[in-house]
């Protein structure tokens, strides 16, 4: 797949996530300017994470990956992939709702297994709000593994964008339901919620997911799939064959992710036994975590979403060499606005926060900030570890990679566990970023070395020439800025909006002018690549509706 292919390929589905994280910006403002940003908003936020850790179990991330290969597979079958597309999304189904039921039932154990300490004497309410929303959250499961299914059918047919739009809608619910809230009842708290207010919260929340996986029914239609039910295990043992590695591999991912969740929540109860009022919990972690997959999810996601079923091509057509040479061309590519991204959020992390997140306390915003900081070191390996999973996935490799998922989640909860007896409460939270950063690191040199075998040959010096200047150049453009912030105390004062526009405003918009000039002064060829291929796009936008009158016979 050529560049201008790729970026063609993933340009729509870029643009619908830049508009879902938009709005899901707004949602997240709004759900902290509701709950806040302490043990409230964590009840809250524990509660709607349940659901998406218990899915991805299931059919969520690498997971539904393995059934691209399958998909495209089954197009050469006489019905053309509709029978094993509907056994396919009937079984994950029947699935998910078994898994429903099992967790609305055991909903106080999972409370107690991802927040323990909500269960201290003296936090009864935290633990009965906790219930109640997770109650309320969980049939979102198999709201997410359909959504997530007729995705990959959808994918597996070239049909990229509406995956990356459906959350649009998800967002837009929400922010409805959490500005009726905030209108009538501007001041809620831990003691004052009533249980009309929590089902609200809860049910609305889960009445987004619903409404974001009906829409693509009709998208898989126009495709030219009927999905019907069809029960049935035939056609499906390779694929749910290779489901048992990616199981395993998505099941350590969440355990580490059970951990990071089970000690964000215990600095929060702690924090709240010394007195502190400061949100330092789960919610600054989730909030942070949310900004720092933005570049990520529009750039990243995108594009590998676009280079899967190619790659899956090549590897079935044994072409290991290209597979090889795609891989490097999407990191190469990716890079190019990760790592400035990185370096921004570490450098400019708390003024990023107190901007997006003006409607609460200063303290509450920056601490948010900091974790951000700490997330971002981690930001551009994180994102190359991704891109080379998918070469696993290209060619049905669910074993190998496990080994890569396990020592990154032994880094990251040693760490993790580490830190929550060693630091002071209020910053354990920040030791998480910390933590999710070296483990990815760490983790980028594993999967390297383990996906030679598919590939032959390939390091991090492939790559490591292109990212440093690409890092040479960010640090340049933003490092006369961030001086500026720390002579003038940006981050340390309580300023107004208007002033915390003005700041924001000089990073967002000077330092990637800068970068953009000095990375094509470095020659860093994906530069130059990028802003030609944006215009050969924006010109194709702009041509289609010139055209577009023409169609009706004008």
């Amino acid at each position: 797949m050529k560049p201008a292919e790729l970026f063609h390929a993933s340009s729509v589905m870029a643009l619908g996530t830049i508009f879902s994280r938009i709005t899901g910006f707004i949602r997240s403002i709004l759900a902290v300017a509701v709950l806040g940003t302490a043990l409230l908003a964590d009840t809250y936020n524990v509660a709607n994470t349940l659901p998406y850790i218990l899915y991805n179990l299931l059919v969520g991330g690498a997971l539904t990956a393995i059934f691209v290969p399958q998909l495209i597979r089954s197009f050469n079958d006489e019905d053309g992939g509709r029978a094993f597309a509907s056994r396919l999304v009937t079984t994950i189904s029947a699935i998910l709702l078994l898994l429903v039921a099992i967790g609305v039932i055991f909903a106080p154990t999972l409370v107690r297994i991802y927040a323990p300490e909500f269960s201290t004497t003296g936090f009864e309410t935290e633990f009965r709000l906790a219930i109640a929303f997770t109650r309320y959250c969980l049939p979102q499961i198999f709201f997410l593994g359909l959504f997530t299914m007729l995705g990959q059918v959808a994918n597996s047919r070239g049909s990229f964008a509406p995956l990356m739009w459906a959350p649009i809608a998800n967002n837009l619910v929400v922010i409805v339901i959490f500005t009726l809230v905030l209108i009538t009842a501007p001041d809620l708290a831990l003691g004052s919620i009533s249980s009309a207010q929590t089902q609200v919260l809860g049910w609305g929340t889960t009445l987004g997911v619903v409404i974001q996986a009906l829409i693509l029914i009709p998208v898989v239609k126009r495709t030219g799939i009927s999905l019907r039910l069809k029960f049935g295990w035939q056609g499906l043992g390779k694929s749910f064959s290779l489901a048992g590695w990616t199981l395993v591999y998505v099941l350590i991912s969440q355990l580490g992710y059970l951990v990071t969740v089970n000690v964000s929540t215990s600095a929060a109860v702690r924090s709240s036994q010394e007195g502190l009022s400061t949100g330092v919990g789960y919610t600054p972690f989730s909030n942070a975590y949310l900004i720092m997959m933005l570049p990520y999810s529009i750039i990243t996601i995108s594009i590998i979403t676009a280079l899967l079923p190619h790659l899956s091509k090549l590897a079935i057509e044994k072409k290991s060499s290209e597979v090889r040479d795609q891989l490097i061309r999407a990191i190469k590519m990716v890079g190019v606005v990760t790592v400035p991204s990185s370096v921004a959020f570490i450098l400019f992390g708390p003024i990023i926060t107190k901007v997006l997140f003006v409607g609460i306390d200063y303290k509450d915003s920056t601490y948010i900030g900091y974790v951000l900081s700490a997330l971002g070191i981690g930001l551009v390996t994180f994102s190359i570890n991704l891109i080379l999973i998918r070469g696993f996935n290209a060619f049905e490799d669910t074993r190998t990679q496990v080994l890569s998922i396990l020592v990154i989640n032994l880094i990251s909860v040693a760490l993790s566990y580490l830190f929550l007896n060693t630091l002071q409460n209020e910053w354990i939270t920040v030791g998480l970023g910390f933590a999710f950063s070296v483990s990815y690191i760490v983790g980028l040199f594993v999967t390297l070395g383990l996906l030679t075998r598919h590939t032959g040959k390939i390091s991090i010096y492939d790559f490591f020439g292109q990212h440093a200047k690409l890092y040479i150049s960010s640090f340049l453009a933003m490092l006369p800025v961030f001086l500026l912030s720390q002579y003038a105390g940006w981050v340390a004062s309580d300023s107004t909006l208007i002033t915390r526009l003005a700041e924001l405003g000089l990073v967002l918009f000077a330092t990637p002018v800068a970068y953009f000039l000095i990375a094509k002064k470095m020659n860093v060829d994906e530069i130059s690549i990028t802003a030609q291929l944006v215009k050969i796009q924006f010109a194709r936008a702009t041509g289609s509706r010139r055209k577009q009158p023409n169609k009706g016979g004008e």
